[in-house]
């Protein structure tokens, strides 16, 4: 039987990629299930310094699955109040993952999968692609996280005007805006997405999450109590070896190897 979700590994990358793909990877509860159970494994893998997200067929993501939701036995509330508690699980994990995650995007993010991709710390999308709220349309509101994430990322006035009129965002519009990091032509999404695991696989992890870490909670955070978690991290990063290495090598003028073969 085919699963939902796969996870092929290139070296110390993993691809995870969404296959449903004849509902455009859209999330039921089997999906989103499959999605919690790999990336927690996934998170906690040492040898793991990089992760991609993409989609099999012609889409990213299309978010929830409303014709599955709309079948559910107790109703689409319960429905949705069961995806969603699964679905928020992977977008904690995203954020608390100690590790780089790529969102590589081709055909459309749409509702969850725009959130998904929003989750992720790097947005790679195909210049046809497009990006898409899409809840409002549906009577629904914005989840798994992208009210936490968007506004963030355009602030909140534009945050607004895309959630209300709903409409879809091209690829140029995405980098305009600050949704996404880069745009490639088609069919090099994951090419890219592949070229920038490398790149980042030859940074200090420890550094890389120190930094993600904080910069997630300082929004949430006063400045005093902010401050004294800034100094606690540095305090671990600079006892690291890869704080020892990088001062190491500033010192001696060479580039630092932080993850030595």
């Amino acid at each position: 039987m085919p699963q939902p979700v796969t996870v092929s590994l290139c070296g110390d990358i993993a691809n995870v990629i969404l296959d449903r793909p004849k509902q455009y990877n859209a999330f039921d509860l089997e999906m989103i299930a499959a999605v919690e159970e790999l990336i927690i494994p996934i998170a906690a893998d040492d040898t793991i310094r990089a992760v991609i997200f993409s989609g099999a067929g012609k889409a990213f993501c299309a978010g929830g699955d409303l014709r599955w939701a709309s079948t559910w036995p107790e109703g689409q509330a319960a429905a949705f109040h069961n995806l969603a508690a699964r679905y928020h699980q992977v977008i904690v994990e995203i954020r608390r993952m100690p590790k780089p995650v790529i969102a590589a995007i081709h055909g459309v993010a749409a509702g969850g999968g725009f959130s998904l991709a929003l989750a992720c710390d790097f947005r790679i999308m195909e210049k046809s692609a497009i990006l898409r709220q899409a809840y409002t349309s549906n009577g629904l509101c914005i989840d798994g996280g992208g009210t936490f994430t968007l506004p963030r990322l355009v602030g909140l006035a534009r945050a607004l005007e895309i959630a209300v009129f709903d409409k879809p965002i091209s690829s140029t519009q995405a980098l305009e805006w600050g949704l996404v990091t880069r745009v490639v032509e088609d069919g090099k999404v994951m090419e890219a997405a592949q070229q920038m695991a490398e790149e980042l696989t030859q940074i200090s992890l420890q550094s890389f999450s120190s930094s993600k870490r904080l910069l997630t909670d300082s929004f949430n955070n006063a400045l005093e109590y902010h401050l004294e978690h800034e100094r606690e991290a540095l305090r671990r990063c600079a006892g690291h070896r890869d704080g020892h290495e990088g001062i190491r090598a500033f010192l001696e003028k060479r580039k630092p190897v932080f993850n030595p073969s």
